[in-house]
């Protein structure tokens, strides 16, 4: 075998494992293969977009379980919580989480034809959830609270958004989330997480979930729940 011969094998067999190499690596260290900048930032695909929305949700349903409690027991409210926690409701859960199902989700199972009834039945909750909130809003004022049957409405209304709202986020989680990405080609779905997140940045800013995160977090402190440790079974 000739010098020649023998560099050019070398060469490639070099050149092959390097290749091995990047696509072990991952997608940052191919990109700076590529001559690009590697990415810093979270990349979100729609789906997990919407659930870990939902957490943001089942936060807050703590809150409003732990309110009614309060209510039941005749125990003093922190000024302001309920109120505070159903605005979260309204401008994070109903009025961007739940209209980008509506607009981006249900029409496309309708027009396959698939999960029809199932997505009748989350879009009449939706309407439900946001009359629901309309009594929250209205009852957790601080007149209302001094009365003895807006205190029984304000904890019946956050019941029965407790009833509905914790099989819904259930359903999409475990049946019509998963099934969506099959809606999709991988050019469409990618997109549709970047039409997600420039809402998101819309209208709440840079980093908006996180806020709202913190914002959760600060009426946990008021009630005392946000401790995670006293959820702890003592069995």
């Amino acid at each position: 075998m000739s010098s020649d011969t023998l560099q050019t094998r070398r060469s490639f067999i070099a050149a092959g494992a390097v290749g091995i190499g990047l696509l072990l690596a991952g997608p940052a260290r191919l990109a700076l293969a590529a001559g690009k900048p590697e990415a810093t930032g979270e990349e979100v695909g729609p789906v997990e977009d919407l659930m870990r929305e939902h957490g943001v949700l089942r936060r807050v349903l703590l809150i409003y379980e732990e309110a009614a409690r309060h209510l039941d027991t005749g125990k003093d409210l922190p000024p302001g919580v309920v109120g505070d926690a159903a605005g979260i409701i309204r401008r994070f859960v109903e009025d961007y989480h739940e209209k980008l199902e509506e607009n981006e989700l249900f029409p496309r199972f309708e027009k396959a034809g698939k999960l029809v009834d199932l997505v009748k039945v989350l879009f009449a909750q939706h309407q439900a959830g946001r009359r629901l909130t309309d009594v929250v809003l209205k009852s957790s004022a601080p007149a209302a609270l001094a009365d003895a049957e807006s205190r029984r409405r304000l904890a019946e209304a956050l019941r029965q958004f407790l009833r509905m709202y914790r099989p819904h986020a259930a359903r999409e989680d475990t049946v019509l989330f998963p099934a969506f990405r099959s809606l999709l080609s991988p050019k469409e779905y990618d997109a549709l997480g970047e039409k997600f997140e420039d809402k998101e940045k819309e209208l709440f800013g840079k980093e908006g979930f996180e806020k709202m995160v913190s914002q959760v977090a600060e009426l946990e402190k008021k009630l005392g729940i946000y401790d995670l440790s006293q959820f702890t079974s003592k069995l």
